[in-house]
């Protein structure tokens, strides 16, 4: 059993706290709204904090998963941040989709401060954190990685370390990068299926027996036709993920002509009102120039 914290508690962190108090781990939680934090005690065992720094006191491993760079800033590096209550040789485990220069900014940071970090942005979801069967990819030291390893267990079907400090928010770029052009792809397929008087869901099923299969295939075809887009990831949130892919690309001169089509293609539907529709809601803009 571990002392853990876990800093954040959204729609990915509160399931993911409640897999590590569920494994027998002894956990504290820090939630900006403390009525969230209320009802996550209320559902685990475990101790609430009244800021990160008094959640990071006396705790071994620091997991945090907030909504950008600069809340991840705030709640690291303020007066009453976790890297201020966090004892030496304890370990900052963040697994916000930020930048990998915020990364390598904390790490500096910790290292300065006797304290150990790692980038591990998580892909699989909501119902993955619930499932605890989400993929997290992480950058850092792999000492450190071998530490943490056995408690990310609590809610990872798949963990790698992918290089130095960093590199875990790179690859999570890789991956947004890849379902934006997945789920584009998709959209147009059910639309032209649509369009050619077939019966599209017939075609998905068969299709995804073949070359053509993939998880947004799968988990999405059915929901995009219905129309049904109140759940799953964010548009507003994948343009963010956007905005960190095309910064870094503009650092590293990578061509990214497909993402910046699809970003301004979340942008039209977030134009209709579909700031919190589910990534896979790019069919809507399809269907309003038939």
């Amino acid at each position: 059993m571990a002392r853990v914290a876990f800093i954040g508690l959204g729609a990915m962190g509160y399931p993911m706290a409640g897999h590590l108090a569920r494994n027998g781990h002894a956990v504290t939680v820090y939630n900006r709204t403390a009525a969230t934090a209320q009802q996550w005690l209320q559902e685990y065992s475990g101790r609430i904090a009244q800021t990160p720094a008094q959640a990071a006191a006396d705790a071994e491993f620091v997991m945090c998963c907030v909504g950008n760079d600069d809340d991840l800033r705030a709640v690291t590096l303020a007066s009453d941040g976790a890297f201020a209550g966090m004892s030496a040789g304890s370990v900052f485990v963040d697994h916000t989709t930020a930048s990998a220069q915020v990364a390598k900014q904390l790490a500096d940071e910790a290292q300065q401060r006797g304290l150990a970090f790692l980038d591990a942005p998580v892909s699989g979801g909501q119902l993955g954190a619930q499932n605890g069967v989400l993929t997290i990819m992480l950058g850092g030291a792999a000492e450190v990685y071998e530490r943490v390893a056995p408690i990310l267990q609590s809610y990872a079907r798949m963990q790698r370390l992918m290089g130095g400090v960093g590199s875990g928010q790179l690859t999570k770029m890789v991956n947004q990068i890849c379902i934006g052009g997945l789920l584009q792809g998709l959209s147009e397929a059910l639309h032209f299926a649509q369009s050619a008087g077939l019966d599209a869901e017939a075609a998905m099923q068969v299709i995804s027996k073949g070359a053509a299969q993939s998880w947004q295939l799968e988990n999405r075809y059915q929901t995009m036709l219905a129309g049904e887009f109140d759940f799953g990831f964010a548009v507003e949130w994948m343009r963010k993920d956007f905005a960190i892919v095309f910064d870094e690309a503009r650092r590293n001169g990578a061509s990214l002509p497909v993402t910046a089509l699809v970003d301004q293609f979340y942008a039209e539907v977030e134009a209709m009102g579909g700031q919190r529709w589910d990534t896979s809601s790019l069919i809507t803009r399809l269907k309003t120039k038939r």
